[in-house]
C-alpha cells in the first residue's frame, strides 16, 4: 500500500544571522529549487534512496555549499571532501573521505555501499576505487572558488580553522556548510545522505563527523533519518546520530520529541554546535540546532515547500 512520502534538506548552520537579506534569498531560492526536484523523484516512485543522493548531489553542483563545487580549503590549500549514504530498509550503508577530484563525493558513497563489502574508503584508494566504478571526476580547478581562497587566507592570518562558508568578516560568527538529506519514500523506506568540505584551514587528512555512520548520517526503518551538520568532533564524540536513533526506537518518540531530547544533551554533554534534520517512520519532519541558524526544508506529501534560516 502506497504511503505520503516526506523530504528534508540541509545546507548548513551556524551564523547565518550574518547574511544579507540578498544572501538569505539566495538561499532559500535554492533549497526550494532542490526540494521540488527531490519531491518530483518521490512522487514518480522513486526510492528514498534514490533521491537524497540526488538531493546531494544537486547541493554539491551548488557553490553556495561547502560540499562538492565551492568546498573549502585545508591549510594546504586543497580541497578534502567527505560523503556518506545509509539505506533505511537493509542498514546498508558507504562513506567516502578525504577525497579530492571526484565530482559527487556521495555517489562514490553509494559505489562503496553497492560494490564493497566496507563501509568507508579513504583518499587515493577511494580515488582508485572510484575510477573503476565509472564515477565522475573532474579537475582540482572545479572545486575552487575565490571565496574559498579568501577565507582561507583570512583564517591563517587569524591562526583559526573556522567552520565558516562565509565572507572574510564573518570569520568568528562560524557557519558550517555540510549539506545533507533524508527522506521517506512512497513505500515506508528511509534513507540519509550526507556530504561536506570540513573545515577552511583544517589540518589535510581531517576526517569529521559526515562519513560516519552513526555520527553524522543513519537510517533505520524502524526509527528515523538523520543527517547532521557543525563541528564534527562533537557529533563524532557523542554519536548524535544513533543517538537521535536509539531514542526514537527506545523511548518511542517522534521525530520532534527526539531532536529536542537528543540537542539537550547534544547541549549539555560537550556544549554541542551544530544541527540536524530528522524524518522518521511515520514521515514526521523535525530539526534542531544549538547555533544560530540552520539552512533547511522539507516538503511532504500534499503539502507546500518550506524553507527556513532560523
Amino acid at each position: 500500500m502506497s504511503q505520503k512520502y516526506s523530504l528534508m534538506i540541509h545546507g548548513g548552520c551556524g551564523g547565518i544571522n550574518a547574511f544579507t537579506v540578498e544572501e538569505q534569498n539566495e538561499y532559500l531560492r535554492s533549497l526550494e529549487v532542490v526540494l521540488k526536484k527531490g519531491e518530483a523523484w518521490l512522487a514518480e516512485g522513486k526510492s528514498a534512496l534514490e533521491t537524497v543522493e540526488y538531493c546531494v548531489k544537486l547541493l554539491e553542483d551548488d557553490p553556495l555549499y561547502n560540499a562538492g563545487k565551492g568546498s573549502v580549503l585545508n591549510e594546504e590549500g586543497e580541497v578534502e571532501m567527505d560523503a556518506s549514504i545509509m539505506d533505511g530498509k537493509t542498514l546498508a550503508a558507504g562513506a567516502v573521505a578525504g577525497i579530492r577530484t571526484i565530482r559527487n563525493p556521495v555517489e562514490a558513497a553509494r559505489k562503496v555501499m553497492e560494490e564493497t563489502p566496507h563501509v568507508l574508503l579513504i583518499g587515493m584508494g577511494a580515488e582508485k576505487f572510484a575510477h573503476l566504478h565509472g564515477v565522475a571526476f573532474e579537475s582540482k580547478d572545479y572545486f575552487l572558488t575565490g571565496k574559498r581562497h579568501k577565507q582561507l587566507a583570512a583564517a591563517k592570518e587569524a591562526g583559526l580553522v573556522v567552520l565558516d562558508y562565509g565572507t572574510m568578516n564573518e570569520i568568528k560568527v562560524g557557519k558550517m556548510g555540510t549539506v545533507g538529506a533524508v527522506a521517506r519514500d512512497s513505500e515506508g523506506n528511509l534513507a540519509a545522505a550526507t556530504s561536506t568540505g570540513g573545515m577552511t584551514n583544517k589540518k589535510f587528512g581531517r576526517v569529521g563527523d559526515s562519513p560516519i555512520i552513526g555520527a553524522g548520517t543513519y537510517a533505520d526503518n524502524e526509527t528515523c533519518a538523520i543527517s547532521c551538520t557543525g563541528t564534527g568532533e562533537h557529533f563524532i564524540k557523542t554519536g548524535l546520530a544513533k543517538f537521535v536513533s536509539d531514542l526514537i526506537y527506545f523511548k518511542k518518540l517522534s521525530a520532534e520529541q527526539a531532536a529536542a531530547e537528543a540537542l539537550a544533551y547534544f547541549r549539555q554533554k560537550i556544549e554541542g554546535e551544530g544541527g540536524f534534520i530528522v524524518v522518521d517512520s511515520q514521515g514526521n519532519c523535525a530539526s534542531e540546532f544549538s547555533t544560530p541558524g540552520l539552512i533547511r526544508g522539507w516538503v511532504k506529501e500534499g503539502e507546500k515547500v518550506q524553507c527556513m534560516l532560523f
